[in-house]
């Protein structure tokens, strides 16, 4: 099986570690490499940077044509719309035209916006508005101004990818962490499952809870970096689409599942939910399972999960 080798870089604006477990160092290296250049490949299909990258494309003929788009990014926004309608738009990403000038979550922040004027920087958010058509394989947003990003679900999708890669290449077990969001496939070299830890939102560098995960994937979703406390509440940086207001009630959310894109997806709809819908949601779904650590720092989890 073989030392961990280990591969750290900045991709997708974000720090990923990619580790895996393998004899042979040199092609280790090579490997991590190339699973490197399959992350990038994946960031030049989504990203909102970059004019002519398919997002892009798709955000400039908003209202005006549909874009013809590459198989994985046509099926990408395909599930994404799925996710939508389980969390009845808590996730959607046609959040791209929230107008964002509204929150800037600092501590010049003193007042909520008024309801309607937090309603009318997200009337253009509506997955429903995002037109596919298969057969021509195109997409097609029907506002004027509409936008969509990958902000809640690329990531995951990358990890994803990048875990796909290196199973091909015959990599029996390893860890892509793509800045919290992980998965992780096969055991430690000394036979061991991966251990994660999830940290404690009151102090970010510390951890209240292991998971020992194998062929798993976990992505968390917080809002103890970003929020404000107004009235004595306290709002996080996660806006409710519907709403235009920032959610409250949750601190973080950890979710647990065996795929890392969907894993990604449904963490900050939770956070959207609340902690009763959020756990009723996961609570019947198979093979899923969150851990929400809630305003007044009382742990919830769902049916299906041991913590240490």
């Amino acid at each position: 099986m073989g030392a961990m080798h280990k591969l750290v870089g900045t991709l997708m604006g974000n720090t990923f570690e990619l580790s895996i477990a393998f004899e042979k160092e040199g092609l280790a290296l090579q490997y991590l490499n190339e699973a490197v250049e399959e992350i990038r490949r994946i960031e030049g299909l989504l990203t909102t940077f970059d004019e002519n990258s398919q997002t892009n494309l798709i955000n400039r003929y908003a209202g005006i044509s549909p874009v013809r788009v590459d198989e994985e990014v046509y099926n990408l926004i395909e599930r994404s719309i799925k996710i939508s309608e389980l969390t009845q738009g808590a996730f959607d990403i046609s959040y791209g035209a929230m107008d964002k000038r509204l929150w800037n979550f600092d501590l010049s922040m003193t007042t909520l916006p008024k309801k309607e004027v937090a309603a009318g920087s997200v009337h253009l958010i509506n997955y429903k508005n995002i037109i596919l058509n298969k057969k021509n394989r195109t997409i097609f947003l029907k506002e004027k101004g509409m936008r969509i990003g990958f902000g809640g679900i690329g990531k995951g999708y990358a990890a994803e990818m990048a875990k796909a890669f290196l199973l091909k290449k015959g990599i029996k077990s390893g860890i892509v962490n793509a800045a919290g969001d992980l998965s992780t496939w096969g055991k430690q070299p000394n036979g061991d499952p991966f251990t994660i830890g999830i940290a404690d939102p009151q102090k970010a560098d510390q951890l209240f809870s292991y998971l020992s995960i194998s062929d798993l994937a976990v992505a968390t979703s917080g809002n103890y970096e970003k929020y404000v406390v107004i009235g004595g509440k306290r709002y996080s940086h996660t806006i409710d689409p519907k709403t235009g207001y920032p959610v409250s009630g949750i601190k973080s959310v950890t979710t647990i599942c065996p795929n890392a894109e969907i894993a990604d997806a449904m963490a900050t709809p939770i956070m959207v939910m609340g902690v009763h819908a959020g756990l009723h949601m996961i609570n019947q779904i198979r093979h899923m399972a969150c851990i929400i650590v809630d305003d007044d720092n009382i742990i919830h989890t769902s049916r299906n999960i041991k913590l240490k």
